[in-house]
């Protein structure tokens, strides 16, 4: 079972004889409960991680370590303390917005994102790896273990997969820590591009962290274009395909992450309907005119 927040606030060592302590939740996030806490004039952010969150591949040794490091070098918020053994995160709070995805959708914008990704690929490797394929894969494990029921055309997607994957490694990747899960909720903007929430980083595909970023804003072409000129300084054919088989493997992935969580998760959320509409996006994406001329030019 998690802790409480009263739990928590207990074991962090600074705050024990606090008298002017107070902490209030903030709103967003599905899988963790996030708190704002002050105290001596000082303002923090207390997680806490839901239960059985192992399940969904997060790591929270490595976790803490990544924010770690992307808080010293200022792209994450400052880590102030990490309870132990359970590894919920105590960090800054960073007085900025939430930028909407069709601010962030702005070609300067997306130019700030990928120059801010770029320092995350330049980050120093960790032992955790990560990939979307291997993600599927083991979560469709898992959701039957919990008795989930599958879409009727789960073998389908799995051999599209495949063929992806097998396309894919014809042009190997240098892996780079990457972040994996860069939806809107995760970046704030105050007055630099900061990003936030760790739990799924790894060594993986550089492109998959664009891709993800991409899909997760739903770009269009030519906002795909800003972002791979962003990024690498040009647009080339290969890693045009890749940027889109992989927005539609991270699409897959977040159907799979559903899937788990129907298993698994006891908060107030229609799972179901999540997983439903990212099968649907997977689907229509795997049978688009472009998918066969993807694969071809991925290498």
């Amino acid at each position: 079972m998690p802790l409480t927040i009263e739990e928590a606030i207990a074991r962090v060592p600074e705050w024990a004889n606090a008298t002017d302590l107070k902490s209030s939740p903030l709103t967003g996030g599905i899988t963790n409960e996030n708190f704002r806490i002050e105290v001596g004039g000082d303002v923090f952010v207390l997680r806490i991680p839901g239960a059985d969150t192992e399940l969904l591949g997060i790591v929270r040794a490595t976790e803490c370590a990544v924010s770690q490091l992307a808080g010293d070098i200022g792209i994450g918020p400052e880590v102030f303390y990490v309870i132990e053994p359970e590894g919920y995160l105590v960090t800054s709070f960073i007085e900025g917005k939430l930028p909407p995805p069709e601010e962030l959708g702005t070609q300067e914008n997306i130019r700030r994102v990928a120059e801010t990704v770029h320092r995350v690929h330049e980050m120093e490797t960790i032992p955790e790896t990560f990939s979307p394929f291997r993600v599927v894969e083991d979560s469709a494990k898992i959701a039957r273990r919990f008795n989930v029921d599958f879409p009727d055309n789960f073998d389908w997607l799995i051999e599209q997969m495949n063929t992806a994957e097998a396309a894919l490694k014809k042009s190997p990747f240098t892996p780079k820590l990457c972040h994996n899960d860069l939806l809107n909720a995760n970046f704030l903007d105050d007055g630099q591009i900061r990003i936030l929430d760790w739990e799924y980083a790894g060594m993986g595909d550089p492109v998959f962290d664009l891709a993800n970023f991409s899909v997760h804003h739903e770009f269009n072409d030519e906002q795909d274009h800003w972002l791979l000129e962003a990024y690498f300084g040009e647009v080339s054919d290969a890693n045009w395909a890749r940027l889109k088989i992989l927005k539609i493997i991270s699409d897959f992935r977040e159907a799979m992450w559903a899937m788990v969580q129907i298993g698994i998760s006891k908060l107030d959320f229609d799972f179901r309907d999540y997983a439903n509409t990212y099968f649907a996006r997977t689907e229509k994406g795997m049978k688009s005119d472009n998918w066969d001329k993807w694969l071809r030019n991925s290498s």
